[in-house]
C-alpha cells in the first residue's frame, strides 16, 4: 500500500480503507469515534504497543488502552474540531518505555485517528 504516516491528504484516504487494509500499512493506526471509542487497532500499531487488537474494540482509547496519553499534549487536542499535529512521544502503558512519533487527526469525518510510527 502506497501510503506514508507524513502524507497531506492520509486522513479521508485512512476513511476509505477497511481493517483488512489497515493491517497492511507499516505504522500504527488507531480508528476511533469522537468519543475515544476504538474501533479499529492496526497490526503494526499492536506490534508497538504490546495489546493485541482483539482487546482493544470498542474501548475508551485513552481510559483503557493508553492511559499514558490521557493528557493534554494527545487526548485533550482531540476536543478541538479540526486537528492534524505530529509530535515526538514516548508509550510507557504496556511496553518498556518506548519511543514513537504519533500524529492526531481529526475533521468532520466519522472517525478521528492516531497514528504511530516508531522514532
Amino acid at each position: 500500500m502506497n501510503k506514508s504516516f507524513d502524507d497531506a491528504d492520509i486522513l479521508n484516504w485512512l476513511d476509505k480503507k477497511n481493517e483488512t487494509e489497515l493491517d497492511e500499512l507499516d505504522f500504527g493506526v488507531v480508528r476511533m469515534t469522537h468519543d475515544n471509542i476504538v474501533v479499529a487497532y492496526n497490526t503494526a500499531e499492536s506490534k508497538i504497543s504490546g495489546l493485541d487488537k482483539s482487546n482493544t474494540i470498542g474501548k475508551n482509547f485513552f481510559m483503557q488502552i493508553a492511559p499514558c496519553t490521557n493528557n493534554f499534549m494527545v487526548a485533550e487536542k482531540y476536543k478541538e474540531n479540526q486537528v492534524d499535529e505530529t509530535l515526538p512521544y514516548i508509550f510507557t502503558h504496556i511496553v518498556q518505555p518506548t519511543k514513537v512519533i504519533i500524529r492526531l487527526l481529526k475533521n468532520q469525518s466519522k472517525y478521528q485517528y492516531l497514528l504511530v510510527q516508531l522514532a
